[in-house]
């Protein structure tokens, strides 16, 4: 009977137990749907606080419409994954709504009604499916008044975007009256005719993103006043612009009216676009404003860096070209909307502003170089075939230099005298305004390059075959947010795209530093012992006395071996110092690695242990 008792208990035992843990299972997948434990640095998985701000702040409801199809994906978990990923943060934008979002997810069976409403949305269908059934899976939204905002397809490959691509269309949508932004650009930002490719360029991604925020209306580069509406004047590569545009901006922001200026010393992507413009430098100034407002940009320089300096192919290898700067967030003002919480900026052939002495406004830097940073001449960039060349003259000044400022306070007109020309009836009154009607806030950029899609995004295809546009750098959240700050719209300024960014090691960093100065020391030795032998032995020639044979004397066949050895040996000393730099690096995964798979759990179970003996010892303590 013991034994049948015995039995008994231990089968009774069995179930409650798998019944306590299907309980369990239940229990978490109710009670803790959607909580997850975000560990990463930059918290890539949790909802930023614009995001929330812009969830909480627009007083109308929206509809969202989430099609997924979920019996045709039964084979195609990677879709089925994603869609669960996508789900989620949906019913997190919901959650942190208030109610004002209503979400409602639709499984768009083939010949349904519901796949006609998809296909009227202009979702894309894909033929992935089980027996060659369309495919949807994206999102549309509507408003109160009729307006509609679609995300055509959810691309697994572009997850690190999810959560701005949908808070950006919520936003479009909660905001029908956009601020309107007046852009003079002299770089095809909107597009144009290429006279290289003697195509049609497409316009610029932050071109295309600003557009979907704001209200973007183009500018003549000749104008002479500018419309009422317009919150924000956006200048872009100001090139060659008249005097009575000059007049026009200068009355503009002396009005209130905020302005965002991008110059350049050599705009790069203006000479690229401009074929015939390459034999001189390509730099932009608003030198007549600037010297009145007391904001001083010399168009002749260029900061180069060697501590945020980026690698660019040369030679078969990669150079860290000191002209294009990769910012990180030590070089960005954390006290500022604008700059605060970026992870990298870049920038290309870059010049830096400062403030005059007796200037009234208040000059806040928001990008900064390091203090490894030097000041260069800007032509010597523009037809450049040796990075590495740079680093021969390159001396660290010591000193940071400010790449991009916002300037507040009250400012003077640039035009004294009265608006130029004749013609007052369309320029206004001769005396206009002559300072600042209220405080002034203008935001000033001295790189144009930053701007294009070569500084901050990588075009890759996607599962489905797309090309998609995967963000770099923040080089896009930093400009939305100069905009949205300017505009007086703050909900922006915290979508940030969630991408990875590329989180190298600092130590790294400095070893390749170190290994690319004694490289370049080792090469420059090299050639000017080549030089040098090369005079010699041009000494040795002209010396001759018989009158110059082609053959070559004893001596100069043994001072050509004792090149050639020496040769050799700088050659096997530069393989060295290559081989020096992997071995230190290998030598530091390798060190990580061990800390990771040895050091780490030998450290959690010693101090399980210390625990244990300490929770014994307290036991043995209080049985006495």
């Amino acid at each position: 009977m013991s034994s049948v008792r015995q039995k008994t208990f231990a089968f009774g035992s069995l179930a409650v137990l798998l019944i306590g843990f299907i309980a369990a299972v239940i229990a978490s997948n109710t009670l803790l749907h959607g909580i997850r434990l975000d560990l990463t640095e930059n918290k890539l998985y949790t909802l930023s606080d614009g995001t929330k701000s812009l969830l909480s702040s627009f007083p109308e409801p929206i509809n969202l419409y989430f099609y997924f199809s979920e019996q045709s994906t039964e084979d195609i978990q990677l879709l089925r994954d994603y869609a669960n990923r996508v789900s989620e943060v949906l019913d997190e934008f919901v959650a942190e709504s208030n109610g004002a979002l209503r979400l409602q997810t639709i499984d768009p069976l083939p010949f349904s009604e519901e796949e006609d409403r998809a296909a009227q949305f202009g979702l894309t269908d894909l033929a992935l499916g089980t027996a060659g059934d369309s495919i949807y899976f994206g999102l549309a939204a509507t408003n109160l008044i009729g307006e509609e905002a679609i995300v055509e397809l959810f691309d697994p490959d572009e997850e690190s975007s999810l959560e701005y691509d949908l808070a950006r269309l919520i936003y479009a949508l909660a905001t029908p009256n956009k601020p309107v932004v007046g852009l003079i650009s002299g770089v095809p930002m909107s597009g144009g005719f290429d006279l290289q490719t003697q195509q049609l360029q497409q316009p610029w991604i932050i071109d295309q993103h600003i557009r979907q925020l704001f209200e973007v209306r183009g500018l003549a580069s000749e104008l002479e006043t500018i419309d009422e509406d317009i919150s924000l004047l956006w200048l872009v590569h100001p090139v060659g612009l008249p005097e009575s545009t000059l007049y026009a901006i200068d009355q503009f922001v002396l009005n209130g009216g905020r302005a965002l200026i991008f110059v350049d010393p050599l705009a790069e992507v203006a000479a690229a676009a401009d074929p015939t413009t390459a034999g001189a430098p390509t730099s932009s100034d608003l030198a007549p404003l600037f010297s009145a407002w007391g904001l001083r940009f010399d168009p002749g320089t260029v900061v180069t860096d060697n501590r945020y300096a980026l690698p660019v192919a040369s030679g078969g290898r990669a150079v860290r070209l000191i002209s294009v700067l990769g910012l990180e967030p030590d070089a960005m003002a954390q006290d500022e909307v604008i700059s605060a919480g970026l992870a990298k900026v870049h920038l290309s052939t870059a010049g830096h502003l400062s403030v005059a002495a007796d200037a009234a406004i208040t000059f806040v830097p928001l990008l900064e170089s390091s203090t490894e940073s030097d000041l260069a001449a800007a032509p010597q960039f523009q037809f450049l075939t040796d990075p590495m060349a740079l680093l021969d003259s390159f001396v660290p000044g010591g000193e940071t230099h400010v790449l991009a400022a916002r300037i507040e306070g009250p400012l003077t007109t640039a035009f004294p005298g009265g608006p130029p020309g004749d013609d007052e009836s369309v320029l206004g009154s001769p005396e206009g305004h002559l300072e600042s009607s209220v405080q002034s806030d203008i935001i000033v950029v001295a790189d144009v390059d930053m701007l294009s899609d070569r500084l901050w995004v990588q075009m890759q295809r996607s599962i489905f075959g797309q090309q998609i546009a995967s963000p770099i750098a923040n080089n896009h959240d930093f400009v939305v947010n100069a905009i949205s700050n300017l505009t007086g719209s703050e909900d922006l300024i915290g979508l940030k795209s969630r991408q990875t960014f590329d989180r190298p090691f600092d130590r790294v960093q400095a070893l390749r530093r170190d290994a690319d100065a004694r490289f370049r020391e080792t090469e420059q030795r090299l050639e000017a012992e080549l030089a040098e032998t090369e005079r010699r032995l041009g000494e040795l020639q002209a010396a001759r006395e018989d009158g110059g044979s082609l053959l070559m004397t004893e001596e100069q066949q043994n001072e050509l071996e004792r090149f050639r050895q020496e040769q050799l040996r700088i050659r096997i000393e530069l393989r060295a110092v290559q081989r020096g730099l992997d071995s230190s690096i290998e030598n530091l995964g390798t060190a990580l690695k061990l800390i990771n798979i040895i050091g780490l759990p030998l450290g959690l179970a010693l101090a399980a242990f210390l625990a244990y003996r300490l929770r014994r010892s307290r036991k043995e303590i209080s049985s006495t």
